[in-house]
């Protein structure tokens, strides 16, 4: 039996390490709606929720073809 995941969140850092882009182009992604949008976690601090950015990323792989 699989435990649902538990939801985590992650800074600036450590997203535009999972997708290797800059932080430019990763905001004008959020910006055009490529890329999720962070929640703020406070005044001055945002995150994504890890399961989107995992989202994006299994999103990138080619889709398998079918017959």
């Amino acid at each position: 039996m699989d435990l649902p995941k538990p939801l985590r969140l992650l800074r600036l850092p450590e997203v535009l390490s999972r997708i290797s882009v800059s932080k430019s182009t990763l905001w004008e992604w959020v910006k055009s709606g490529k890329f999720p949008k962070p929640v703020r976690i406070g005044p001055r601090y945002t995150a994504w929720l890890e399961s989107d950015v995992e989202a994006f990323i299994l999103g990138l792989l080619p889709q398998p073809l079918t017959a």
